[in-house]
């Protein structure tokens, strides 16, 4: 299925015509279904694109008020919304979590801090033991007290390992302990951050936004699908342990009973639980607003310096960077992914963000002003750097240099 160019719209910056290019090769080659791209520089939006299908079957267009699960992009929203309560001095990061959420310190995990939690480091990765059996159940309110009770799988610090669907949960849970009006994430971020901003994303969809505004998600489908796909695109190491059933790797990236398979946040039970970790829905433009705000300073917010600093601090090159979880190198930070070995993004190594199962990534580069969307609505198999997303960022940083 190609979208006719005709079904692409929006608008560039002069200087910006080269990610247009690319989002139109998008769809002529790379076989893009549905998608958006927007980009701020230096606080003015100057990429702001869309077009395909909104719903590859019916071929509804992707309109420009179109809204998009973005899977663990957003991860990236829930430590943004983590920095923002930073900022406020509701959490220190190199606090014991105990010392917001007493409950936590069960089974050995007293003495862990803030940084390591957010950092992926707390050996809490893996979602076997939370009694997941309906839709209902990925609800932060269902699975916080077993969160709490859990003994990590390795000692906390000692190395990293994806906390793949439990990050978000555990942010939410630490967040709420933390905040005077108990608000979990998805609250806080709408009360605190998207109503300033006027950004329309959700963690937790609304009962008054209709499915006709929501793409739908066209995810990959079985065995076979999986395998050929994710030999070529996925990071080596990763595949063989997702097939060995009680590896660290799939206790932690797939739920017993793959209700989360991706044409499951289809299903508006799903779409309105709060899963912080990976059912954030909203539009493309609003993520790269979002990130603009942090990457220029925050003014709007009122975030303060240091936070800004710490969440764009260099990473420590004598880090052990292999991640346990994943199988490859990579670094997470507070919350973000962070440029490091074959993930490189942004103008420097200040950047950070997160990308999503199939595609999509947002990000913030405090050192260039930029703040960068993109999501789609056809889920593919790379880790990060998808093509279709990468054309777009190698475009916009050739037009910035």
């Amino acid at each position: 299925m190609r979208a006719d160019d005709s079904l692409i719209h929006g608008t560039v910056e002069q200087g910006f015509e080269p990610v247009r290019e690319e989002f139109f090769k998008n769809f002529r080659e790379r076989g893009e279904i549905g998608a958006a791209c927007a980009i701020y520089h230096m606080g003015k939006k100057v990429v702001d694109l869309w077009g395909g299908y909104r719903n590859h079957k019916t071929r509804e267009p992707w309109e420009a008020d179109t809204l998009v699960n973005v899977f663990s992009t957003t991860k990236g929203v829930s430590a943004l919304t983590i920095a923002h309560a930073h900022s406020q001095g509701l959490i220190d990061y190199e606090e014991k979590v105990a010392a917001y959420w007493p409950e936590f310190a069960q089974n050995g995990k007293a003495d862990v801090t803030v940084h390591e939690l957010l950092s992926h480091q707390a050996g809490l990765s893996t979602m076997d033991d939370l009694n997941l059996e309906t839709l209902s159940d990925f609800d932060t309110t269902r699975v916080a007290d077993a969160l709490a009770r859990k003994k990590p799988e390795w000692e906390p610090g000692t190395r990293q390992g994806y906390h793949c669907w439990t990050m978000g949960w555990l942010a939410s849970e630490l967040l709420r302990h933390a905040d005077p009006k108990n608000r979990r994430l998805g609250l806080y971020f709408a009360e605190e951050i998207a109503k300033p901003l006027g950004v329309e994303f959700y963690i937790g969809l609304p009962d008054n936004i209709p499915d006709s505004r929501i793409a739908d998600i066209k995810g990959i489908n079985g065995l076979v699908q999986l395998l050929f796909g994710g030999l070529r695109k996925m990071p080596k190491g990763v595949l063989g342990e997702m097939m060995r059933r009680r590896s660290l790797t799939r206790r932690s990236m797939v739920d017993p009973k793959l209700l989360l398979s991706h044409e499951n946040f289809n299903n508006r039970k799903l779409r309105s639980v709060e899963l912080p970790s990976g059912n954030g829905i909203g539009q493309p433009r609003s993520l790269a607003k979002l990130y603009s705000e942090f990457a220029t300073g925050g003014k709007t917010l009122g975030l303060k310096k240091k936070t800004l600093d710490d969440i764009s601090a260099p990473v420590d090159p004598s880090l052990d960077t292999f991640d346990v979880v994943a199988r490859y190198n990579t670094v997470f930070r507070l919350g973000f992914m962070r440029p490091y070995g074959d993930l490189r993004f942004g103008s420097s190594g200040r950047s950070y963000g997160h990308a999503g199962a199939g595609g999509s990534f947002a990000f913030a580069d405090p050192e260039a002003e930029v703040g960068f969307a993109y999501a789609m609505n056809k889920v593919d198999f790379y880790a990060y750097d998808d093509p279709r997303e990468k054309a777009l960022r190698d475009a916009f940083y050739s037009c910035i240099s």
